[in-house]
């Protein structure tokens, strides 16, 4: 109750700021540079005592005690200076800039930020409180439109069940919001074996997690949000880059890797494994691409098998084109039918992304073996979920998960049958994929029951949302057909 309060509190300052121009994202990040300061003020002082070395003049105290008169100066003045002092300091402040110039505002927010201890609490606390103001900002804010749901990392962080000394990344990292689900799912299982061991604990705070961000600003919120919840620290942070993952291969490879690559099938620019091509404008030379493609998923799935360790498994969020699409994303589905062990796909609705239309599902797989069959779960068909007022929960996946920790997944049991056709967990085999047109993998054996019993049929609310998801989804089908022409 009291992590709400403070966030709404917070939160609520931000329609202040709205008239003069401070947009919901630019809020966040104001927020982000001045609980830094305070934070690094409360671990300054006993029982603490720790030194971070703030210049002087940048202090949380110094903004506190500033006077009306140069404070919107003293603290542009100060950003410049905390973006040039190395480290997790310029990780922060790196290109920061103020945008409250009203100085009373300023004022204000700097007292709202200081009502609260951040550092006497529990990380999980106050890691909660941030990741809440993260999550509004996506619901208030298009640039946060694909914000992943987080009973869905949940679940996927459930069915990966991470260990520790393993590395997890993220290429299109985003806030961290996978690397917090494994972080939790870290914790509630294996928090007593990391607490005995101070090798394990040093693993997990700075050399478990690494990812890749192309928005300087999200960076930052990212830095913040997992420090937050207890990973990195004032002076040494994970190794989130600030860079576009698909340029060059991964050199390190990784355990794990949890993603959900952004949305929107064209690129600015085709990747490519052709030498030739590659020396063409608009093309990105990867050796170890599979073919040539400008749509992102596409591009991002041949680069995420390519930063796995042997044995090593992903769970990554994609759309349905992924599925069906030919040229190159039946090359690459073929692709990893042979490469990995393609074992797994969860359909997932829509009314669950802040983004209408959105039709997803979650594939899972392990490096390095071939498929033999794929177990489609199909939470989609007949499922209706809106943002408010029938929001996606964890419990909603539960069945799901249950089905996919089958101990012996040779011995899993369809709960589909001839018997029973409502069954949402079904096998296909690798016979079976491959003789579909294009070795398609969108399937689905459900029944819709709206469009049989009229007395079935969802509340009006639900039912309308569908209606515009379903508009929304083939018009952005559409309007890729038509850059498609263009091109």
């Amino acid at each position: 109750m009291i992590s709400n309060n403070l966030v709404q509190k917070i939160w609520s300052f931000c329609d202040t700021l709205r008239d003069d121009g401070v947009e919901y994202g630019d809020y966040l990040e104001q927020i982000t540079y001045l609980l830094f300061l305070k934070i690094a003020d409360e671990f300054s002082n006993p029982p603490h005592n720790r030194n971070f070395n703030i210049p002087k003049n940048c202090e949380w105290d110094y903004f506190l005690n500033h006077e009306i008169e140069g404070l919107e100066k003293d603290y542009i003045d100060a950003l410049k200076k905390l973006a040039k002092s190395g480290g997790m300091l310029t990780n922060i402040f790196n290109s920061a800039q103020n945008k409250i110039h009203d100085p009373y505002k300023l004022q204000k927010l700097i007292r709202l930020i200081n009502e609260d201890d951040w550092a006497s609490d529990s990380t999980d606390i106050k890691g909660d409180i941030y990741e809440s103001l993260l999550q509004k900002s996506a619901e208030s804010s298009g640039a946060g439109q694909y914000f992943t749901p987080r009973p869905i990392i949940k679940a996927m962080a459930e069915c990966i069940q991470p260990k520790p000394m393993e590395t997890i990344s993220d290429p299109t990292c985003g806030t961290g919001g996978f690397f917090l689900g494994a972080l939790e799912y870290l914790n509630k299982n294996y928090s007593k074996q990391i607490e005995k061991d101070s090798k394990k604990q040093e693993f997990l705070k700075y050399r478990t997690f690494d990812g890749n961000e192309i928005v300087p600003s999200t960076v930052r919120l990212c830095l913040m949000n997992m420090f937050l919840h207890g990973i990195g620290d004032l002076q040494e942070t994970p190794e989130i880059k600030l860079e576009d993952s698909l340029i060059e291969s991964k050199k390190k490879k990784v355990n794990i890797v949890l993603a959900n690559p952004p949305f929107g099938k064209s690129s600015s620019y085709s990747i490519t494994n052709d030498e030739k091509l590659a020396k063409q404008d608009g093309y990105k030379l990867r050796e170890d691409f599979w073919t040539t493609t400008s749509n992102k998923q596409l591009c991002f799935v041949q680069h995420i098998i390519t930063m796995l360790e042997e044995k090593g498994r992903a769970a990554i969020v994609l759309p349905d084109n992924v599925l069906f699409e030919g040229g190159a994303g039946e090359i690459i589905r073929k692709e990893l039918l042979e490469r990995t062990n393609l074992h797994t796909i969860l359909r997932l609705p829509t009314g669950i992304f802040y983004a209408n239309g959105v039709k997803v599902n979650v594939l899972f797989l392990e490096n390095g073996k071939k498929t033999k069959d794929i177990w489609f779960y199909d939470y989609r068909t007949n499922v209706h979920h809106t943002l408010k007022k029938h929001p996606l929960q964890y419990e909603h996946l539960k069945d799901f998960v249950d089905c996919y920790h089958a101990k012996d997944r040779n011995k899993t049991k369809e709960t589909w049958s001839t018997e029973n056709q409502k069954g949402r967990f079904r096998k296909y085999t690798l016979k079976e994929i491959k003789s579909r047109d294009k070795t398609n993998f969108d399937i689905s054996w459900l029944r819709d029951d709206s469009y049989v019993d009229l007395d079935s049929l969802p509340e009006p609310e639900v039912l309308a949302q569908e209606i515009i998801d379903n508009l929304e989804s083939a018009l952005v089908s559409f309007k890729e057909v038509v850059k498609s022409l263009e091109k």
